[in-house]
């Protein structure tokens, strides 16, 4: 076995002993830290996995780790770059550690000092991969609440959108956060982020191995239009956040914002001017208000989506919202969720 030492990163290009049956939370036993695999293929042109981004997502590892074990006698097809990520995170079960970068917003793009440390890692296994001349690039998530699978995409590109159509017809396309791993590789190839939904349900990591395997078998990517049907085209145009010195809560307990206990249940869903995302507490019936942020490259504020008449948080336009969860957490590190429309192929907004 050959490991090279890079900045905060060691590339190997074999499989450790006991890698193919290691849950994510045990990887720190077999691995120095975040690692990418060098895996030869019959096609030298590699398809570049990244997992892990978010320790407490395991779906893109055990995916892999199934297709790997298929292939172990007969070999791959194409070879493959499969960068494994926050093992550190993975071992306490967490998305991130607590004051470390998240490791998906790290990437080159993301508006960070070149010399952090986390940020140096990242850009140096971005030049690892173009020297490669990588054929696609996908990174692999789940999310914490009631979501269909889909893929994003950073360009309307149509290779790009025939690789985010081997996950789902569902397609979002998006250009912020800033650091994304999608966004940075589709610099280099057709490069698509994958949701699963939740860790551990029973499609997700099927489902990912679906998309690794027809990755690692067709010799390209259509570069056709696809018909109208086959494709759920959406953009994310704001992203909306608690303030971060407020509080809020999903059970009806005292806060700023006391949001609706089923809120997840709308993802996805065409909702309305007038549907409620919840109540202003006590707390907060005066003065507080959800951040709203762009969803796109402009850097106007976007619309503001709701108003908060009688205390009632209310969309004021039509929206479509992802990433709604009843995790606190995810909330803070993150956002309450997305909101999106759709768009024609074209880029263009369409009539909500």
């Amino acid at each position: 076995m050959m490991n090279e030492t890079y900045a905060g990163f060691t590339v190997m290009d074999q499989l450790p002993a006991g890698f193919l049956d290691c849950p994510a939370e045990r990887l720190v036993e077999l691995l120095p830290g975040p690692t990418l695999f060098n895996l030869p293929g019959r096609d030298p042109h590699p398809l570049f996995v990244s997992t892990l981004l978010h320790g407490n997502e395991d779906s893109g590892l055990t995916a892999v780790q199934d297709v790997l074990r298929r292939h172990a006698s007969r070999g791959l097809n194409r070879s493959l770059l499969l960068f494994i990520g926050n093992i550190a995170a993975a071992a306490a079960n967490l998305r991130t550690l607590p004051g470390e970068r998240d490791h998906n917003r790290i990437w080159p793009g993301a508006p960070l000092a070149e010399d952090e440390p986390q940020v140096r890692m990242a850009r140096a296994v971005y030049d690892y991969v173009e020297r490669r001349q990588p054929f696609a690039a996908i990174d692999i998530h789940n999310n914490t609440g009631f979501n269909p699978h889909y893929s994003c995409v950073t360009k309307l590109e149509l290779k790009f959108i025939s690789l985010a159509q081997l996950f789902s017809r569902i397609v979002v396309h998006f250009q912020r956060p800033r650091g994304t791993a999608a966004a940075a590789f589709a610099n280099l190839c057709p490069s698509i982020t994958v949701e699963c939904g939740k860790a551990g349900a029973g499609t997700a990591t099927q489902h990912a191995i679906e998309l690794v395997e027809a990755c690692l078998s067709i010799a390209h990517l259509p570069d056709h239009p696809p018909a109208p049907h086959d494709v759920d085209l959406l953009r994310t145009y704001a992203i909306v956040k608690p303030p971060a010195d407020a509080s809020f809560s999903f059970d009806g307990a005292a806060a700023d914002f006391q949001f609706r206990s089923d809120i997840d249940r709308l993802n996805f869903s065409e909702l309305a001017p007038g549907e409620s995302f919840g109540v202003l507490g006590v707390l907060g019936a005066s003065k507080a208000r959800l951040e709203i942020l762009p969803g796109d490259s402009d850097d106007h504020a976007p619309d503001d989506y709701f108003d908060y008449a009688d205390g009632v948080i209310r969309l004021t336009r039509p929206a479509i919202p992802a990433m709604l969860t009843l995790d606190p957490r995810a909330v803070r590190l993150d956002c309450l969720c997305y909101l999106m429309h759709r768009i024609g192929l074209d880029g263009a907004r369409l009539p909500d």
